[in-house]
């Protein structure tokens, strides 16, 4: 026997009819790439959202048509957003950050019918023209004034095409589990591989991010949105703030520590999101002005992902701000949150530094996601925060399988996906990662968490950056190396950072050698590119003689 509920489908366009109806007048703002601020509210966002959703009918795209960008985080991404996956098409959001084989790779593999772009990637789109799936239409995210006429392809202006258009339109009534868009991750080994959202995982995700033990998203924050529209949905925001009204505060080109700063301050933002790195360059900024006034910054509550958060960055938004970080843990295949870090109600009253030390794990899974961590051998391991194993997962918003079946079969007999990472799970729930697969560190048949070593390494007085990684050693197999980008004007010594990890972390996972750099490659996502520095750095310690017993 079935209920007698309506079955109503969960879309991605009654979000966007939500938040018109009943938050309207809640303001978005968004920084264009000369620098400039649109406002504009969620009524606007409706109404040019449904201009653009004729646009693309008018184009001759049809459900299941991927639609691709290549854009930073402005208005007019968000009403991509909408518009493409609310007629029924997949929005195929490319970080512009790849290589350039790997985007052409991409965009072909999707088979991508058109493709918006912001004008700072115009010679990018000139230069792959010729690359380009057969028939592609490339449409600028500008006015017509500034749209040029484009080399070796034509270019259309987004804004002429909008002020032709009617923007009377009415949502088709889609099946929820429609595709609804597609992200492409780098994670994988090989070439990128697609992972492709439904409506329904896609609504149920923004649930998430409004649960209050969730990021407890609601139409009283102000979100600077700094994690890229590109890099798996902006975690979500964009249709969790139109779920709750909360007014989005969008930074556009490439926001570095001021611009963040500076919106943060003018738009009283109590909510941002992003990945380690920018919060680093954020306090960097921070400390290279000191005739600012920090009581402007009106932050309550951060998310992390991306990486495990440094410690010091979480002590840092503390006794600045007196903002509580959030670390959030999940990948492009599960949406992408799966764990968050709120707190228990046993935890109320702790001091700072015990609060801290439920901080740093990546958090408790919600409502809907499973986790379990298992051995070499697939058994299931305790979940006593000590023992460390492979992190599976599954869940409704988690992937099944890679789009046209790249990879092969992703799922045990069970239905559960092994996300690559290693981590233990306490007797709460709390997740921590102690490393990805590839980049632990194996000495003497013991792991050594790369992460926690930089993260405590971050800690170390005048350390701007560390990256930690296996290097080859004959005795013990892998030893830690650990690299180093000081802060600007200070001098630093391999005495002084080892001198500084001794006792904070168990003796024998002290590095054999500290090395200081200039700078450290990063992949696409911000993540530390440690493939490369095993390449540049894996026999260090064998070719300099610093073999350390």
């Amino acid at each position: 026997m079935l209920g007698l509920m309506q079955d109503r489908p969960l879309l991605i366009s009654s979000l966007l009819a939500y938040a018109e109806t009943y938050h309207g007048a809640t303001p978005i703002v968004s920084r264009d790439s000369d620098g400039s601020i649109f406002r504009y509210d969620y009524t606007s966002l409706g109404v040019r959202a449904r201009k653009l959703a004729n646009v693309l009918l008018s184009l001759g795209v049809k459900p299941g048509d991927r639609v691709a960008t290549l854009a930073w985080n402005t208005h007019r991404h968000l009403e991509l957003y909408f518009a493409a996956s609310g007629i029924g098409a997949i929005l195929h959001t490319v970080n512009p950050r790849l290589f350039t084989d790997q985007i052409t790779y991409i965009l072909n593999h999707a088979e991508d019918s058109l493709l918006f772009f912001d004008l700072s990637f115009t010679g990018l789109v000139e230069d792959i023209a010729g690359q380009l799936p057969k028939g592609i239409k490339a449409i600028a995210l500008a006015s017509a004034a500034t749209t040029p006429a484009g080399k070796n392809i034509a270019f259309h202006s987004y804004e002429a095409l909008l002020e032709g258009a009617s923007d009377q339109f009415d949502w088709p009534h889609l099946d929820e589990t429609s595709a609804s868009s597609l992200c492409y991750t780098s994670g994988t080994t090989g070439n990128p591989k697609g992972v492709l959202y439904s409506h329904r995982s896609t609504v149920l995700h923004a649930w998430l991010a409004c649960m209050k033990d969730g990021f407890a998203l609601s139409i009283q924050d102000s979100v600077m949105l700094v994690v890229p529209l590109f890099h798996v949905n902006a975690w979500g925001i964009p249709y969790a703030a139109a779920m709750c009204g909360a007014k989005l505060v969008l930074p556009g080109h490439a926001p570095d520590g001021k611009v963040i700063y500076e919106l943060m301050a003018r738009e009283g933002c109590n909510f941002s999101l992003g990945v380690p790195t920018i919060w680093l360059n954020f306090f960097k900024y921070i400390d290279e002005t000191p005739s600012l006034t920090l009581s402007d910054i009106k932050l309550d509550r951060v998310v992390i992902g991306g990486s495990a958060a440094p410690r010091s960055v979480i002590e840092r938004f503390h006794a600045t701000f007196g903002a509580f970080v959030i670390q959030a843990w999940g990948m492009s295949e599960t949406s992408p949150v799966s764990t968050v870090g709120t707190l228990l109600p046993k935890h109320k009253g702790l001091p700072l530094e015990k609060i801290v030390d439920i901080q740093v794990k990546q958090g408790r899974a919600m409502f809907g996601v499973e986790l379990k961590i298992v051995d070499d051998d697939h058994k299931e391991l305790p979940k006593d925060g000590t023992v460390s194993g492979h992190l599976l997962v599954r869940g409704p918003w988690v992937t099944a399988g890679y789009f046209k079946g790249e990879g092969g079969k992703v799922l045990d007999a069970e239905g559960w996906f092994s996300t690559g990472d290693v981590a233990t799970i306490d007797s709460d729930g709390y997740v921590q990662l102690t490393d990805r697969s590839k980049d632990i560190i194996k000495s003497g048949g013991e792991w050594i968490s790369s992460i926690d070593l930089e993260n405590c390494a971050v800690g170390c007085p005048g350390v701007q950056e560390a990256a930690v990684i296996g290097v080859a050693h004959p005795k013990w197999q892998e030893r830690p190396l650990l690299l180093i980008i000081p802060k600007p004007g200070v001098t630093l010594t391999r005495d002084t950072v080892l001198a500084y990890l001794s006792g904070k972390i168990p003796k024998w996972w002290t590095p054999d050698d500290v090395l200081f750099v200039a700078e450290l490659p990063h992949t696409a996502t911000g993540k530390l590119l440690k493939m490369k520095l095993r390449q540049q750095f894996g026999q260090h310690l064998i070719t300099k003689g610093g073999l350390v017993d």
